[in-house]
């Protein structure tokens, strides 16, 4: 009888760790996915959307190509929150239903993983953590996530806490320290979430 892998959840603020902490999911043999490569496909792939976005937007948040101009969009949704629950409420769905596709490929695979993990920035926000085994958050403190990625605070103020988070998910990790310490925690997680597997 095959196995279903663990899925876990990776979330946590802007510039806290969580694509460094998917890559080192990943050198300890997890299937890994990002919630944003995924956006990019929808936005690549469905043709759905891009008619939604049409109608919604016009031609102004798509480039030369016919593609999605992902930073016009942008500029539109930051702007104004009721476009932004918009957009959310068009892609959302598709992410998730992306995400289940994917888990349940990985699942289907003779030699699957033990683990799958999602980097998923939004995780609390949209719900999603329900669709997983465990959820890992990760924070720093708010001038090292600037040095990091510079202005994100206007960004945030619609976000969960990250105090919220980290007391929300089975693992947490205040990320101000190196690569190498961050990678060790990563480490240790996997050993706790494999052992009894």
């Amino acid at each position: 009888m095959e196995r279903r892998p663990l899925a876990v959840a990776i979330t946590g603020g802007i510039a806290a760790g969580k694509t460094e902490a998917l890559a080192a999911f990943a050198r300890r043999g997890a299937a890994v996915s990002s919630a944003d490569e995924i956006v990019h496909r929808i936005y690549r792939e469905d043709e759905s959307l891009k008619a939604e976005l049409r109608e919604r937007w016009g031609d102004s948040v798509f480039d030369g190509d016919g593609e999605v101009d992902r930073a016009a969009v942008a500029a539109i949704v930051f702007g104004d929150r009721s476009e932004l629950e918009w957009l959310e409420s068009v892609l959302h769905p598709r992410v998730g239903r992306a995400h289940e596709e994917w888990l349940d490929e990985v699942a289907g695979r003779p030699d699957g993983p033990a683990l799958v993990v999602v980097e998923i920035p939004l995780l609390f926000e949209t719900g999603g953590d329900k669709r997983y085994d465990k959820v890992v958050a990760l924070t720093a403190a708010p001038a090292v996530r600037e040095e990091r990625r510079g202005g994100f605070a206007d960004r945030e103020t619609r976000l969960i806490p990250d105090e919220e988070k980290l007391r929300r998910a089975d693992f947490s990790y205040v990320n101000d320290g190196s690569l190498e310490e961050l990678d060790a925690f990563v480490a240790g997680v996997v050993r706790e979430l494999t052992s009894s597997r």
